[in-house]
């Protein structure tokens, strides 16, 4: 029954939802990792930038994946490559498609569910023959490709340990009713104005596929699901894409142990995303959701957040037993 209960426990005006939320995307400052670029070929003729942030001579490494509209180099993938770097894990973050400076080959991008793009990363990885343990750790849209990977049938290479999610949407649907609230206006707005910019660009490079007007008539995040996300990925609707995307069908099947951390003031978050019914019956998921934290926004003072040191020392517990 690994419901976790949480020590996190903000000060001021860290527990506020919002405030913990926007000082975390758009001030917090952290050092670059040095990340060293690497272009990975996918099997349909695509590409993946990767960047790796190596620690000499070590065999474990974490495998980091960002959220909606963002990038390797988002100040919340940086702070975990870093605290993991500290503590002798090599460190790969992934652009997902399209994510990098450079648009993708294909129509296709990214999505929720793109975990077959993730085991093709954890393929190239093994086949460098350096590491012997791999932990996952994804933020938000990021958590949910990690969850799904983690509980889909598919076969795990034994070297994954295990993996975390943070502010994790494992259940799309109602996270996206969550988003639309009208206390999140800003946030959802936010959204949709950097994937239409991403779609403009994609509808000058792809004119046989989509066109500018019928991306500018799009007034929501699922409208841009309707239009884009899920036609272009083989999905039906953006019902059905959120249906077969979410990770919360497949956490009952997970293969290796896996911390999901999500706040309650989370306003990101519906409540089918604290699955405390299914940890409670599960030898592998761990569910831990503290009274704050906003959205990744998990603020302590010093170096490092509080996801952070927690990953660390959940993926930590999980090498040790490993070895």
């Amino acid at each position: 029954m690994p419901i976790i209960r949480s020590t996190y426990n903000p000060k001021g005006i860290f527990r506020n939802p919002d405030i913990s939320t926007i000082y975390a995307a758009t001030l917090r400052q952290v050092p670059d990792p040095g990340f060293e670029k690497e272009r990975l070929e996918l099997s349909d003729g695509d590409f993946l930038d990767l960047e790796w942030s190596r620690v000499f001579g070590s065999k474990k490494i974490i495998i980091l994946l960002h959220g909606l509209a963002g990038n390797a180099n988002r100040p919340y993938m940086k702070g975990m490559a870093r605290i993991f770097n500290l503590h002798g894990w090599s460190a790969l973050a992934l652009n997902l498609r399209g994510c990098s400076m450079e648009m993708n080959r294909k129509f296709r991008s990214y999505h929720a569910g793109a975990s077959d793009d993730f085991a093709e990363v954890v393929l190239h990885v093994l086949h460098l023959k350096q590491f012997d343990k791999i932990a996952i750790c994804g933020f938000s849209l990021g958590g949910n490709i990690s969850l799904k990977y983690l509980g889909e049938n598919r076969s795990i290479p034994k070297e994954i340990i295990g993996g975390a999610a943070i502010s994790v949407p494992c259940d799309l649907a109602g996270s996206l009713g969550a988003i639309n609230r009208m206390r999140n206006f800003i946030y959802s707005s936010r959204f949709e104005r950097n994937l239409k910019q991403n779609l403009l660009q994609r509808a000058e490079k792809f004119p046989e596929y989509i066109s500018e007007d019928t991306i500018k008539a799009c007034n929501s995040l699922r409208d841009i699901d309707e239009l884009y996300t899920s036609r272009a990925h083989g999905f039906q609707n953006a019902a059905d894409y959120y249906d077969k995307a979410s990770s919360l069908q497949f956490l009952e099947n997970l293969q290796r142990p896996a911390l999901i951390l999500n706040a309650k003031n989370d306003s990101f978050l519906s409540p089918s995303c604290y699955p405390q019914h299914l940890a409670e019956n599960s030898a592998e998921l761990f569910l831990e959701t503290p009274e704050h934290g906003g959205h990744v926004g998990f603020v302590l003072p010093g170096t490092h957040f509080y996801h952070e040191k927690r990953c660390l020392e959940f993926l930590n517990s999980l090498e040790a037993t490993s070895s």
